[in-house]
């Protein structure tokens, strides 16, 4: 229980709410869920299915575009969690929202972060998720096997893009983690444990909160530039 709480204490922290949402990027949400599982903090992925036209094959958390019917991101993140993997919006308990990211289509993906149990049985929709795997929220700060691409958003902001090579014990094979989901999984970890990764970050760790946000303003900013050059 200590566990949890002082996890959903730092979230709390850095719950940026609705701060984001109205911004003029279609939008679009997805969960991490946590877990506790052998008294350290768990965060479940899926693996998206081979025949999806966007990203095949690549690992993610559940989520998807926002719908008219949704009332905000967190309704986005829990529909598209129960649609993909069978949970149940009643079994998560949601804690915060983190600094959104945005993807390669620009979309500003708003990351939802919940508690799950531990006992939940994923049931994957075939035509969205093949696999559904979990990994120890530490290998994001500590991991075994790690590399830094550096990378270009199509507006010319260069930005650090961390890439996991996850070896999954259960499943018998290796998971790749990169993009916008390592992102958010990275910040996810920082914020929880408060400690210095064993590689390089593009945020301030003494001000995270402060420099998350900062990060996040200089993408819209750069986005928004080519936006309006493009006009």
């Amino acid at each position: 229980q200590g566990l949890k709480e002082n996890a959903r204490r730092r979230l709390r922290e850095f719950d940026v709410g609705d701060k984001f949402s109205r911004l003029p990027l279609p939008g679009a949400a997805v969960l991490l869920p946590l877990m506790v599982r052998g008294g350290r903090l768990h965060l479940l992925l899926t693996v998206r299915a081979l025949q999806l036209r966007r990203s095949p094959g690549q690992v993610c958390f559940p989520g998807g575009k926002s719908e008219a019917g949704d009332k905000d991101e967190i309704d986005t993140a829990l529909r598209e969690a129960k649609e993909e993997v069978g949970l149940q919006p009643e079994k998560v308990e949601v804690i915060c929202r983190l600094v959104p990211g945005i993807d390669k289509m620009n979309h500003l993906v708003t990351p939802v972060v919940g508690f799950i149990e531990d006992t939940f049985q994923a049931a994957p929709n075939p035509d969205e998720v093949s696999e559904v795997f979990v990994v120890p929220l530490e290998y994001f700060i500590k991991p075994l096997n790690y590399e830094a691409m550096s990378y270009k958003t199509s507006s010319g902001y260069l930005t650090r893009m961390h890439c996991f090579i996850y070896d999954d014990q259960e499943h018998n094979k290796s998971f790749k983690i990169w993009g916008l989901t390592a992102h958010f999984a990275v910040l996810l970890a920082l914020v929880i444990f408060g400690e210095r990764p064993t590689f390089e970050v593009d945020y301030d760790l003494d001000n995270l909160a402060l420099s998350s946000e900062q990060n996040f303003i200089n993408l819209y900013a750069a986005i928004y530039e080519e936006k309006k050059s493009n006009l």
